[in-house]
């Protein structure tokens, strides 16, 4: 889409849906791209739930009801994640398998550096509850400088 906005934004987990990290890097770059100088980008997506996994386990249920059953799959070598999904509709049992790549709060915030972004907010929620370590999903807020305050280059010599 051509164009310059002041709001570009991913919902419900999309940024998951692309299963690299260089192709997360190419949105957080496409998005920038697009927007004009002070516009936001907002991603809204969950925190990986590894914490919760016991020792040595790789899934984890995430919705557990007579009809339907979802268990998250995760690969932590290569941050994938397959979300399986069993539902029961009109006593026919229908399976849905969905590959991602989970994404940590601070990679998301990298990918923002390297397309020239700054964090402005991060909440748990649209209400805008506070983001803590306890926070299972986020919605993140990143703003494209104005021209004049371009941030340096993100790297810097060590002594």
């Amino acid at each position: 889409m051509a164009g310059t906005f002041g709001l570009v934004y991913l919902v419900f987990n999309t940024i998951g849906n692309l299963t690299t990290q260089d192709d997360q890097v190419a949105c957080f770059v496409n998005a920038a791209r697009h927007l004009e100088p002070g516009g936001t980008f907002v991603v809204e997506v969950g925190v990986p739930e590894l914490r919760r996994l016991p020792p040595g386990e790789s899934v984890r249920p995430f919705a557990v009801s007579p009809t339907r059953l979802g268990f998250d799959e995760y690969d932590v070598a290569t941050q994938g994640l397959i979300s399986h999904h069993f539902t029961v509709e009109g006593g026919r049992l229908r399976t849905k398998s969905m590959p991602f790549r989970y994404v940590w709060p601070a990679e998301l915030d990298l990918m923002a550096r390297l397309a020239g972004l700054r964090l402005r907010h991060r909440y748990e929620d649209w209400q805008r509850t506070p983001f803590t370590s306890e926070s299972r999903q986020h919605v993140s807020v990143w703003e494209k400088p104005e021209a004049s305050s371009r941030p340096g280059p993100v790297v810097s010599p060590r002594s």
